[in-house]
C-alpha cells in the first residue's frame, strides 16, 4: 500500500474518530465518512471492503486510547491491586461518559469484526488487565468471572448515568458511590 493510500485509511479512520465523538454510532455511515474526508463515497471501500472493517478500524482507536490511560494508571505500582482496581474502574467510567459515541461503538459487537484489524488484540488486554487486577486482590476466587461481573456492572453504571437514569432513581450527585459500591459488591469490602 503506498505511503498515499495509508494516509487516505487514516484519514478515514481520524475522520470517523472525530464524527463518533460529535454525533455518536448513528452518524457512521460509508457516506458521510467519505464526504467529510473529501474523497467519492466509493473511496472507503478500496481500503475497508465492509463498512463493519471500517468502524472496527475507528473502534481501535478508541481500545488503543483506553489502554494507553489504563498502562499509566497500572503504572503506579506502589498502589496495591484494590486501589488499582478502583482507580482502573474509575478511569474506565469517566472515559465511557466522556466519550459516549466511542464508548458506546466500541462494546457494539454487532457492528465490530473483533478478529479483524487487531480489535481483539487491542481490546482483549484490557479485560486481562481487570483479571489480573481481581486475582491479585482475591486469589480465592475466579478471577475471570467476578472481573467480568465487575466490568457488566461498571459498563451499567456508564449506561445508567448516561441516561441520567441513576441519578433520578438515587439523587445522588456522582458516579464514584456506585463505582465503590460495585468493587464491594464483587471484591467485598475494603479492609480498615
Amino acid at each position: 500500500m503506498s505511503e498515499r493510500e495509508m494516509g487516505l485509511r487514516a484519514r478515514l479512520v481520524a475522520v470517523g474518530v472525530d464524527l463518533v465523538a460529535e454525533e455518536g454510532v448513528q452518524a457512521l455511515s460509508l457516506r458521510e465518512i467519505a464526504r467529510r474526508a473529501g474523497v467519492s463515497h466509493g473511496a472507503p471501500r478500496r481500503h475497508f471492503p465492509t463498512h463493519l472493517e471500517l468502524l472496527s478500524a475507528i473502534a481501535r482507536e478508541g481500545f488503543a486510547e483506553l489502554g494507553t490511560l489504563v498502562a499509566e494508571e497500572l503504572r503506579d505500582e506502589e498502589k496495591g491491586p484494590r486501589a488499582q482496581l478502583a482507580a482502573l474502574a474509575g478511569l474506565y467510567v469517566e472515559f465511557g461518559l466522556s466519550r459516549r459515541g466511542m464508548y458506546e461503538l466500541m462494546f457494539r459487537h454487532d457492528l465490530l469484526e473483533s478478529d479483524s484489524l487487531g480489535l481483539r488484540e487491542t481490546s482483549l488486554p484490557l479485560f486481562n488487565s481487570l483479571a489480573d487486577l481481581v486475582s491479585r486482590a482475591r486469589p480465592d476466587v475466579r478471577a475471570p468471572e467476578v472481573a467480568g461481573a465487575l466490568w457488566a456492572n461498571l459498563h451499567g453504571i456508564v449506561q445508567l448515568w448516561g441516561w441520567g437514569s441513576l441519578r433520578l432513581a438515587t439523587g445522588t450527585d456522582g458516579v464514584e458511590p456506585f463505582v465503590r459500591s460495585a468493587l464491594d459488591a464483587h471484591l467485598g469490602p475494603e479492609p480498615r
